[in-house]
Order: structure tokens, then C-alpha cells, then sequence
């Protein structure tokens, strides 16, 4: 069962040799998520933030009548580096997931990869598994978007 989600971002962007931030310190009461669910979410945007050097932002929650656009919206608001960011959008109950990048995270995952990731979210979401959907699409993000030039080894 998917139920709407009414959230805020969820930031947990990293810099060499800095702990992730959370910008949703305070959890709503009724919250659809488990401790263990945010954990893994949690753990899913840190590592995609460290492994590639981008700043991964996820968003749960109602996008609107202009999904793309209020997608966009939120990510002019997502912090700072916009170039570097990278914005997942997942509107459960519009059954819509955006991602925006910008400029240079754009070079590294192109809208091809983008659209893939969010085909894989969304076959996972459609048999009831948001948590492993969001997850396994920012592993396919990392994997598409690789390390950054200072950190490859070959």
C-alpha cells in the first residue's frame, strides 16, 4: 500500500572529511517510515554523496499539478553546489518520480540514466517497496555517475 507522504528534503550532503547533515532532524509522529527504513535511506544518500562527490537530495512527498516544476523549485532550494546536486522527487501518491541535476552532475548522468534508475524505482514502488526502490535507483546513480576525477584509481 502507498500512502501520500508529506515530507521535506532530505539532505545528506558530503565534502572530503565532513559527517553527513540531515536537514529533516525533527521526524513527524506519524511517520510511514520505520527507524530501519530511514536508516537504510539515510545510508543509501550518504554513500552516493561520497562515492561520486555529488550532493544527493531526496524529496517524499506531494509535487502538485506541475511535478516537473515543482521538482525544479525545490531544487533551486536544495542548498548549495546546484551544480553538483542531484534531485530525487518521488511523489508516491502522484505515482511520479523526478530527478534534476545540475549542470555537472548533468555530465555524469545523462537523461538516459536518469530514466533508467527511475524505471527501476518505479517497478519497485509499483510491488509495494518504496525504501528498496529509492535505495537500488541511488545505487544506479553512483554506479552511472562513477568517482570523481581526484578519487579514480585507474
Amino acid at each position: 500500500m502507498t500512502r501520500v507522504l508529506e515530507g521535506t528534503s532530505h539532505d545528506t550532503a558530503t565534502s572530503a572529511g565532513t559527517m553527513a547533515t540531515r536537514t529533516d532532524e525533527a521526524e513527524a509522529p506519524d511517520s510511514v517510515f520505520s527507524y530501519r527504513e530511514l536508516l537504510r535511506i539515510d545510508e543509501a544518500l550518504t554513500m552516493s554523496s561520497r562515492e561520486t562527490g555529488l550532493r544527493f537530495t531526496l524529496y517524499i512527498g506531494d509535487l502538485g499539478p506541475q511535478t516537473r516544476a515543482r521538482a525544479e523549485e525545490l531544487f533551486e532550494r536544495s542548498g548549495h553546489d546546484l551544480p553538483e546536486s542531484v534531485l530525487i522527487a518521488v511523489s508516491p501518491g502522484q505515482r511520479v518520480v523526478e530527478v534534476v541535476t545540475g549542470s555537472a552532475a548533468a555530465r555524469r548522468l545523462p537523461d538516459r540514466a536518469c530514466a533508467l534508475a527511475v524505471l527501476s524505482m518505479t517497478n519497485a514502488f509499483a510491488s509495494g517497496d518504496l525504501v528498496g526502490g529509492i535505495v537500488n535507483g541511488l545505487r544506479q546513480l553512483s554506479d552511472q555517475a562513477g568517482h570523481p576525477r581526484g578519487l579514480r584509481t585507474h
